[in-house]
């Protein structure tokens, strides 16, 4: 009788959170181990049909690098990287086309769907959907803001320019769940290939969404061995100032600020090993990650 109160209780505690986000766009970034585990990949797609079935709408933004390394590797290509992006020539790029928008796109969708969900899957070039030019191309040849002017040429590596928030909200009106691959649509139609977590930025600040929500293998952002639960941008730029914020932290943390800046509500970067973690950062009053707020 215990756990069944105890059950009760967490779906109270849930409550004041479904009333005010139903009909509210969650934006969120899938990748890391969720991706991976296949305990964690079933919890994941719950987690989303769940959201949906309760008013909230999801978009889903996916990356999938190591995926396509391997893929790279099976097909004796040697995955290149710089600052931590990958070099991304048309071999790579078809590779990454296959890789993302064939084969990780389509498996999302189809999860999703077999716990009772009903999803779609884009590109960015789907409509298109996400345009972009080549990396520090931004700006009538300028470089994109915080790049260098003389940056090593990464290839068809993209910065998003546009999101054409149409496309997803009547997608939404259909009560569709998009899955979307971060492949841009270039100036000439080319495909260009962008970090999942710019995208997904780019996305949640178009729809001027409630959330945007990046799954990740690190419990947040850590400071002095702990999970900081809430810090403003403010904060959080001192925090990258400072190198408490590093590495591959960085770029979301990047991402999450742009975002905020764009009207998103608020941010969050969880640890997407944990079960469940959507759930339990939405609707719990302790969370279990860390959220930016402007």
């Amino acid at each position: 009788m215990q756990r069944l109160i105890e059950k009760a209780n967490t779906l109270v505690e849930a409550l004041p959170y479904i009333k005010n986000f139903s009909g509210k766009t969650f934006v969120i970034k899938y990748g890391g181990a969720a991706q991976i585990d296949e305990s964690l990949k079933n919890a994941f797609a719950q987690d989303i049909v769940l959201l949906n079935f309760i008013g909230i709408h999801p978009v889903v933004v996916h990356g999938g690098g190591p995926r396509i390394s391997a893929m790279m590797k099976k097909l004796g290509k040697e995955p290149r990287f710089i600052n931590g992006q990958r070099v991304t020539d048309q071999e790579t790029m078809e590779i990454v086309e296959m890789v993302l928008g064939g084969l990780i796109n389509k498996e999302i969708v189809s999860l999703i769907n077999s716990h009772g969900g009903r999803a779609i899957g884009l590109t960015g070039k789907d409509g298109p959907l996400i345009k972009a030019v080549k990396k520090g191309t931004r700006g009538q040849g300028k470089p994109a803001r915080g790049q260098k002017a003389r940056e090593t040429d990464l290839g068809l590596v993209g910065d998003v320019t546009e999101v054409d928030r149409d496309i997803l909200l009547s997608l939404q009106r259909e009560d569709l769940i998009t899955v979307i691959s971060p492949i841009g649509a270039g100036p000439g139609g080319e495909a260009l290939n962008i970090n999942a977590d710019s995208a997904a930025s780019a996305v949640a600040s178009a729809l001027k969404a409630e959330k945007l929500i990046l799954l990740t293998d690190v419990p947040g952002i850590m400071e002095d061995g702990k999970t900081v639960s809430t810090l403003n941008g403010k904060r959080a730029g001192e925090l990258m100032k400072k190198g408490v914020v590093s590495g591959g932290m960085i770029p979301k943390t990047q991402a999450c600020l742009e975002a905020l800046r764009a009207g998103v509500r608020k941010t969050h970067i969880l640890d997407g090993r944990v079960p469940h973690c959507l759930l339990l950062e939405i609707f719990t009053n302790e969370g279990v990650g860390t959220e930016i707020i402007p």
